[in-house]
């Protein structure tokens, strides 16, 4: 191979590294090619006295570099060849498609419109420019929606993966924002499989793993999270007042006021139906103690509930509303706080 490749080399440099990379096959090892991609290199620039200064040795360079997965250098290089020869629109291409592959639409829509400034009719370049272009009007559209704090629109960003399927990278990051949105629109359920779903790919981003956390404790799974506290906790009082973990105690008594004037048991005359709001009322009121209580809350979020004597084991405060509705007749559900209420239920 190497023989051949140095009387192609004499004649035509880069239809020589075209036949290296083909007669190596696949299975040739990295650094056995970043070698010898490199010795023709520089055997190359020898022959015709340039060096850095050729471009077409510098497009060759960045072909090996390609097949090495190294597009940093292979940007290098093909940077320095557009400059090199002044109508080189194959270098501005290959730049605009590298960065394209590697999710970075701005950048590649700079270097596709240089090729289109050489050539405006460059099929090639101009193909892949509408491309470009109506990604990059999807993201950015995208993008002034979240900054907006408009993320019930992330089928904005559910387009973008239609327009380009086939490049990981785009459909990564706009999952990455998806995650974001649904994290931010309080869909915790999505947002776990979503975010889930980039960290398999990227298991160390940081802002997925932000996200993804807030999801867990807005959908009740962060004792999933923490499983090694063994949680035994019977009652939700979260999801019984409706609110978050991270719920302040302003929002916990306007969520309490609310279910406790529609679950009162005056407002049911039905025997039967009366008996399911007394149950009802009984655990919002539980509810609204634990979680207004910091003590209380604090437990709960530990994996103990307070009101249940198995989890206290014999200790601890126990507030205790199983006597039915007789015992809750002198109970004010708005008394707590600075609010005071008087309610007619008929």
């Amino acid at each position: 191979i190497v023989q051949e490749f140095e009387s192609l080399l004499s004649l035509d440099g880069l239809r020589a590294l075209k036949h290296l990379l083909n007669s190596t096959g696949p299975n040739i090892p990295v650094k056995e090619l970043y070698l010898l991609c490199q010795f023709f290199f520089f055997k190359h620039c020898c022959m015709y006295r340039t060096c850095v200064w050729d471009a077409d040795s510098r497009e060759m360079r960045a072909e090996c570099f390609i097949q090495l997965g190294e597009m940093g250098k292979a940007i290098s290089d093909l940077k320095a060849a557009s400059k090199l020869k002044s109508d080189n629109t194959q270098a501005f291409y290959k730049l605009s498609t590298i960065y394209y592959n590697l999710g970075d639409h701005e950048m590649s829509l700079n270097e596709v419109r240089e090729c289109l400034k050489l050539d405006p009719d460059n099929k090639q370049c101009f193909s892949h420019y509408k491309q470009v272009k109506k990604l990059n009007k999807q993201i950015q559209a995208a993008e002034e929606l979240i900054q907006q704090e408009k993320c019930a629109l992330i089928f904005k960003y559910e387009s973008v993966i239609k327009t380009e399927p086939n490049v990981p990278q785009f459909i990564l990051n706009a999952k990455e924002r998806i995650c974001h949105c649904l994290s931010k629109d309080q869909q915790p359920a999505k947002a776990v499989s979503v975010c889930s779903e980039v960290l398999k790919a990227d298991p160390q981003n940081v802002n997925i793993l932000k996200d993804r956390a807030e999801a867990y404790l807005q959908d009740d799974q962060y004792k999933e999270e923490h499983s090694e506290n063994d949680r035994q906790i019977k009652e939700d009082y979260y999801k019984i007042l409706g609110v978050t973990r991270t719920a302040q105690k302003k929002e916990i008594l306007k969520a309490y006021r609310k279910l406790a004037q529609q679950w009162h048991p005056d407002n049911f005359q039905d025997a039967e139906v009366k008996k399911k709001a007394e149950k009802k009322f009984i655990d919002i009121a539980q509810a609204k103690e634990v979680l207004t209580n910091p003590e209380m809350r604090s437990k709960f979020d530990q994996g103990e509930d307070p009101m249940d004597p198995e989890s206290q084991q014999g200790g601890g405060h126990h507030h205790h509303f199983h006597g039915g509705w007789d015992n809750f007749q002198g109970f004010n559900p708005f008394g707590s706080g600075p609010f005071n209420f008087k309610f007619s239920f008929n």
